[in-house]
């Protein structure tokens, strides 16, 4: 099982102190969380928390995941970056393949990108894209980005995008892997269909377990059992050595942990206290032999 530390509602000018610290310790990637702006006023609850309510504030610092995993990739070399995940429903797809390509060169191929549609009518709307028919059009979109990041002329018509041949290069020495989030059963079959992975949001250990039976059903039912495929996990229920067994058996690949949140300090930590935190945990699980044990 990999670890991967999410930097997500911290300080921005830790992020490249962090990068360092983490691959020094022999984590395996960053995650870097996506918001567009705090609404004062939402018109939608929050899908991932029981009562609907957001976990941060108008003051909260948020970072753009793209930028930041170029700079971070930039003083690194062995450390992977993926986005978890970014919203893609009230961008551009040509926009965000050029974007996508540009940090999959500058990391040397070390990116991944983790895609959802976004929850939040007001980032679609005051971007100046319908909240209506969101899912066929960001399926459409995994398909255009794709396209483009393959390499090569290519052209597109289809009923939300429409283009025909261009070219941007460089295109990556390697195909770009795409991480689907979502919980509901049409985000796990996207998953399932086009994705290289699932990503999840806050789960129990027992939720996770089922979800992930589900998808690798879905994944036969789309003819791809046997494709090699990430399931990246936050659980909020499964601590310890023995609670890393269990979500190790459940199928989880990839385990996204904030090392300092269960040490008990906050977001906004200080930077020292957060680099012991990565170095602890490191030294406590990475590095333990405990799945040498498995």
């Amino acid at each position: 099982m990999k670890y991967t530390c999410s930097v997500a509602m911290g300080p921005i000018d830790q992020l490249v102190d962090l990068a360092k610290t983490a691959e020094e310790v022999g984590f395996d990637a960053i995650a870097l969380p996506d918001s567009l702006f705090y609404m004062e006023k939402a018109a939608a609850d929050y899908p991932y928390t029981p009562d609907g309510s957001r976990m941060w504030d108008e003051n909260t610092p948020w970072v753009d995941p793209l930028i930041a995993a170029a700079a971070m990739g930039a003083v690194t070399s062995t450390l992977r970056f993926y986005t978890n995940v970014l919203k893609l429903g009230s961008r551009n797809p040509l926009l965000l393949a050029r974007q996508v390509g540009s940090v999959a060169n500058l990391t040397g191929d070390r990116f991944g990108f983790g895609v959802g549609i976004g929850w939040a009518p007001e980032e679609f709307e005051w971007c100046g894209v319908p909240y209506a028919r969101r899912g066929a059009r960001v399926d459409e979109m995994i398909e255009v980005i794709k396209l483009v990041l393959a390499g090569g002329m290519v052209e597109f018509h289809g009923e939300f995008f429409d283009f025909d041949r261009l070219q941007m290069s460089p295109a990556p020495s390697r195909p770009v892997p795409f991480y689907v989030g979502g919980h509901t059963e049409v985000a796990l079959k996207r998953a399932a269909r086009v994705g290289d992975g699932w990503t999840s949001a806050m789960m129990t250990g027992e939720q996770l377990s089922q979800t992930i039976a589900r998808l690798n059903a879905l994944r036969t039912e789309f003819g791809r059992a046997n494709e090699p495929f990430e399931f990246q996990a936050v659980c909020i229920d499964k601590f310890g050595v023995d609670g890393h067994r269990e979500l190790a058996a459940a199928g989880v690949t990839d385990n996204i942990v904030i090392p300092w949140m269960f040490d008990g300090l906050g977001f906004d930590a200080p930077l020292d206290k957060k680099k012991d935190s990565l170095k602890r945990f490191a030294d406590t699980y990475i590095h333990s032999g405990w799945q040498d044990q498995q």
